[in-house]
């Protein structure tokens, strides 16, 4: 008996809720959902391999509207200061296409995963990663030709 009348005081809210929402503004939100700029990557994770110490890597990650109002990347971040994020500034028209382009400094030997952090008006994709990966090694280790020289001058 008290779960029937506590059902029926929540259908009853629901009701009185949904009653008191202009039919207006749900259309609204409906067509707002059906305008609004979509992000979608070619992909989101790129591996670099083995790359030189000390010689910057670089990668263009690209992307699409696929929404229906313009698209706009507020921010590109990255995890730490050994790369650098450059990306498109301007709105992108539905079915345009931008980039984030990520810059890692290989700097330090040893293996790296870095992320990119973008901000986007994308609804469903307000932020999300991009993820650079490889493993750098002192260039005598990937040119053989360096270390026999610094063995034999």
């Amino acid at each position: 008996m008290k779960k029937a009348i506590i059902t029926a005081l929540i259908a009853v809210s629901a009701l009185s809720a949904f009653a008191q929402t202009p039919a207006g503004e749900i259309a609204t939100q409906t067509d707002k959902k059906k305008k609004q700029a979509e992000i979608s990557f070619d992909k989101e994770i790129h591996d670099f391999g083995v790359i030189p110490q000390g010689t910057p890597a670089s990668f263009t990650f690209t992307f699409k509207n696929t929404g229906k109002s313009p698209l706009i990347v507020t921010s590109a971040s990255a995890s730490c200061g050994c790369t650098t994020p450059e990306w498109t500034k301007e709105p992108i028209k539905k079915g345009g296409k931008g980039f984030v382009k990520a810059t890692y400094n290989a700097a330090s030997v040893g293996p790296f995963t870095k992320q990119i952090t973008v901000r986007t008006n994308d609804p469903k994709k307000e932020t999300l990663n991009l993820t650079i990966k490889g493993e750098v090694k002192a260039p005598e280790y990937i040119n053989p030709e360096i270390l026999e020289k610094k063995k034999n001058p």
